[in-house]
């Protein structure tokens, strides 16, 4: 069990998550405050228009100022309030002055305007700004344990049991995404899809939201005939027991979510390299193999030991030493 955060006069610290409602800005967000021992109220703010325009730079509307009657940041205010999201910048530096300095504010993410946007920020080392109170690590935030995914991989479906080892996880985000020529791009993943089914004894498949139908309609084609396993979204996602049973991962490198969840359980990992790839997330995947942390997709999908990876427990540690200097005691 991880460890709880400070207490303050014998009560559990109180604390915020502001986003915009954006999953991945909520989902990391709500893994830092599960490592922290803690619950958390969400708090999903919508600034509108023309706000949002100059947002990270702008105030928050008038009627979001703490204090008044529609405002969602109006006190009592948190000991700890996290944020992620470019909208959310505003939002966090007017409840560390509404609270007169004594929430203890947290920013996941690049905030774009400095060091001054949170007591602590946390960012992926691709992005590049630096300053005394950021935290850089190459993987991300998640909400991921490993007691949550040996649980889910317990009450896996039980037609996965049938499936020839080695098994495959296939985590796919959009592999045809930042390209004008998708044609090409698909059959990119097309010809990794047929080294995997060279390599593995079956594969099974979970795909995310920004998942085109195009490409999984061509991989089902391509997969007919092989033994496999391909998570239709009419039930129920079996994304945390796969992580958990299958002997091997491959995630598509657009994702660097997916890739930091993929790494947090030990198991090999084989990030497939999309048709085009940015800069920023082809150097994370460059570091990650030099470190030995995954290995390359195109070679031999072969067990390898290393390890695991969890960037959120040191983000939820920094943020107890940032609560221990504001006064905070166990």
């Amino acid at each position: 069990m991880w460890p709880r955060i400070p207490r303050r006069r014998g009560q559990a610290l109180k604390i915020w998550i502001l986003t915009d409602g954006k999953i991945g800005d909520r989902v990391q967000c709500l893994g830092v405050v599960s490592r922290l021992g803690a619950e958390a109220e969400e708090k999903v703010i919508q600034p509108g228009k023309p706000w949002e325009w100059w947002m990270p730079h702008g105030p928050v509307p008038p009627k979001h100022r703490p204090g008044r009657p529609d405002s969602p940041i109006s006190p009592p205010f948190p000991d700890v309030a996290i944020a992620s999201g470019r909208r959310m910048v505003p939002y966090l530096k007017a409840v560390k002055k509404a609270s007169g300095g004594k929430t203890f504010t947290v920013f996941l993410k690049d905030p774009r305007i400095g060091a001054s946007a949170a007591d602590l920020i946390w960012m992926p080392r691709h992005d590049r700004f630096r300053a005394e109170n950021v935290l850089v690590t190459d993987t991300g935030p998640h909400p991921l344990t490993e007691e949550a995914i040996a649980e889910a991989a317990a009450e896996r479906p039980e037609v996965w049991e049938e499936l020839p080892s080695p098994r495959l996880g296939l985590l796919i985000g959009n592999p045809v995404s930042g390209t004008r020529d998708e044609s090409a791009a698909l059959d990119h993943f097309m010809a990794q899809i047929d080294h995997a089914r060279n390599e593995v004894g079956s594969i099974i498949v979970t795909q995310s939201r920004r998942t085109p139908e195009t490409v999984m309609s061509a991989l089902r084609d391509r997969l007919s005939g092989f033994p496999h396993w391909i998570w239709s979204p009419d039930e129920a996602n079996p994304y945390r027991a796969l992580l958990g049973f299958c002997d091997m991962l491959a995630v598509t490198g657009d994702s660097h979510n997916m890739v930091s969840e993929a790494l947090s359980t030990g198991k090999p990992v084989f990030p497939l390299a999309p048709y085009a790839l940015n800069p920023k997330l082809a150097g994370f995947l460059s570091r990650l193999e030099e470190a030995g942390q995954t290995r390359p997709f195109d070679g031999p999908l072969r067990p390898y030991v290393y390890d695991r990876v969890d960037a959120t427990e040191e983000i939820a540690a920094a943020i107890r030493r940032g609560l221990a200097a504001h006064g905070r005691k166990a």
